[in-house]
């Protein structure tokens, strides 16, 4: 790895930052419904590949679309007028019994059935995979004992959460729960958490939708929104401000005005959706810190770097700062050269907040560290072929 740059510098602690901005987007947002069908399909392929050859072939299945329905929500239950459409693009090498197409939809549907509490069918999957370039195939037959890196692009990682992460997760995961669902009913799986902070003050926005058929009119929409609110708040620590679906018309009589769903889901009434713009694979959207652009999701995990080095380098971040005494904060980049072994990046940098100076000690550890995680790069890249890393 000699031709490999790497640069540790030393910043701020980013809890020091003056303000910070944070996003969860739930497991019914339509963005991370493309997140989580993409991944569902890639998983697929990654079973019927090495069933089949014994291998992982070229693949990436990380275009999808989700595109709105149409729906009449009527306090006490409504109606899905328009199915949504769920489009699953991308290159896969062929299946011996070309069976790609069902594969996909498959896949689809089973990540929907596991995952929403809504009918499935309210969604009409399509499939438009098509094969992949020939450079591109070409590429994996030259990588078949040596994975070659199929972009050139980067990934980002860092560690630990910032309190106000861990509290926008924490919410989100409250929001999921089944005992909070249980608690009211009228909770739908798409909701989204937005966060900010200037300074000690914390301000936290939720969007939540709700099923109407839990609903028989205004004032009980209004009363539910309120009791989840104060169980929030109490039950999120030191939780700051947290308002509930901000658009709604307080004066609102009928439906209108207020966020209230047939399915749960705000794709039923329009709202759409795509892989990428979700989480990143860490939970969250972080606009503050250092962010790949690149989506994980239905990736390849053996040589798009989109989705290998960004689990390498969350997973490297999260190395540092348990390994190397002294460091607080860890945020890793690395960039790939298409063509190029993925084990020999074209740049490593690492950004620390240490408790005191960075020595020439903790940077030859470090630099060790690096190195034994880019050496056992095809762990990480076999956690991701069996699923054991999230993807968003």
């Amino acid at each position: 790895m000699n031709d490999m740059d790497l640069v540790i510098t030393k910043h701020e602690p980013f809890h020091a930052r003056a303000f910070e901005i944070c996003e969860h987007k739930g497991i019914g947002h339509p963005d991370s419904l493309c997140d989580g069908v993409a991944e569902a399909v890639s998983l697929a392929l990654n079973r019927a590949y090495l069933h089949a050859f014994g291998r992982i072939l070229h693949y990436n299945v990380d275009k999808a679309l989700l595109i709105g329905g149409e729906s009449l929500p009527r306090f006490g239950g409504g109606q899905v007028l328009t199915p949504m459409r769920l489009i699953i693009g991308g290159r896969a090498s062929p299946l011996p019994d070309t069976g790609l197409p069902k594969l996909v939809r498959d896949a689809a549907y089973r990540y929907l059935c596991q995952h929403l509490r809504c009918d499935p069918a309210l969604f009409d999957i399509e499939c438009a995979v098509r094969t992949g370039s020939p450079n591109l195939q070409q590429a994996f037959v030259r990588g078949v004992s040596r994975a070659l890196a199929n972009d050139t692009s980067f990934g980002v990682g860092f560690a630990p959460y910032s309190p106000l992460e861990k509290q926008v997760l924490q919410l989100g995961t409250l929001l999921r729960s089944t005992a909070f669902q249980a608690r009211f009913p009228a909770t739908g799986d798409d909701y989204k958490v937005m966060a900010a902070r200037v300074g000690a003050r914390r301000v936290f926005t939720v969007a939540l939708a709700l099923i109407d058929r839990e609903i028989p009119d205004a004032a009980a929409y209004f009363a539910v929104k309120d009791a989840m609110r104060e169980h929030l708040l109490a039950t999120l620590a030191s939780a700051g401000d947290l308002a509930i679906n901000t658009l709604d018309d307080a004066h609102a009589s009928g439906v209108e005005g207020i966020y209230l769903t047939v399915s749960g889901l705000s794709a039923e009434q329009g709202d759409d959706g795509e892989v990428g713009r979700g989480n990143r694979m860490n939970g969250l959207i972080t606009p503050c810190r250092s962010m790949s652009l690149e989506a994980v999701a239905g990736k390849n995990p053996v040589s798009h770097v989109g989705k290998l080095y960004n689990a390498l380098a969350w997973e490297t971040a999260r190395a540092v700062i348990t390994e190397i005494e002294g460091v607080e904060e860890a945020t890793v980049q690395l960039l790939s050269r298409i063509g190029q072994p993925v084990e020999r990046p074209a740049l490593v940098a690492i950004e620390l907040a240490c408790h005191g100076r960075l020595t020439s000690a903790m940077r030859q550890a470090i630099e060790v560290l690096v190195h034994a995680r880019l050496s056992d790069i095809e762990c990480t890249s076999s956690r991701l072929v069996q699923g054991e890393l999230p993807a968003f």
